[in-house]
């Protein structure tokens, strides 16, 4: 059996993953494009998007923990695959990323609100979980077989994970830079008594990345 990861999930030093005041214009609130500084110019990145050159120094390696080609399947709350609310108008929304998203493997999404899997070039197919968070985790199971599953976000989505103990290993890469509000990861949770320790920790200049593990 796979583990189940938190990987490449950027932090700003005051402990937000994303800005405040979120939109449809502004997905990762204000302020929040300046996280990913250190990942978007890695040569990981943009292979994702069939794009050539980019870093490949540490930020690179650490970019390559995230790579989707290293999971078997994915976990994302409603929230991180798009800004509709309530019930599905329609199924006219079908993600961030156009009609090739950069999953390319089975992609859970928690909902409270029934929807038909949509199924995308590249091999990603969203399937729609309105069962909860260890409901999409045991189809995310079957479907990865022995690789491990991705949460890949947003931060409630997380936080869910870890509060229940189904996290095995996470890697943060903290940005210097201050938001002063958004989503905050760590409030409420005691990361030691939930069985993390912190295995290694590597800086550069855009970000400083920490892994840590249960166990």
């Amino acid at each position: 059996m796979g583990k189940v990861r938190v990987a490449a999930f950027s932090l700003s030093l005051d402990g937000y993953g994303a800005g405040p005041e979120q939109s449809r214009e502004d997905p990762l609130g204000k302020g929040g494009e300046e996280l990913h500084r250190w990942y978007v110019a890695t040569r990981t990145f943009r292979a994702t998007f069939g794009k050539e050159g980019g870093t490949t120094g540490t930020d690179d390696k650490y970019a390559a923990l995230g790579d989707t080609a290293a999971f078997g399947a994915f976990i994302l709350g409603r929230n991180m695959f798009g800004p509709v609310r309530g019930d599905w108008p329609d199924d006219s929304w079908k993600g961030w990323w156009g009609d090739n998203p950069p999953y390319h493997t089975p992609t859970f999404v928690l909902t409270h609100h029934p929807r038909k899997p949509l199924v995308m070039e590249g091999g990603t197919t969203f399937f729609f979980v309105t069962g909860g968070i260890e409901k999409a985790l045991r189809e995310a199971r079957a479907a990865a077989g022995d690789r491990d599953i991705k949460i890949g976000g947003g931060v409630s989505t997380v936080r869910q994970y870890l509060a229940a103990g189904l996290i095995d290993e996470m890697h943060f890469a903290i940005a210097p830079v201050l938001l002063g509000g958004g989503e905050a990861m760590f409030p409420g949770l005691d990361l030691p008594a939930l069985g993390f320790r912190i295995v290694s920790t590597e800086a550069t200049e855009l970000a400083t990345h920490v892994v840590l593990a249960r166990g």
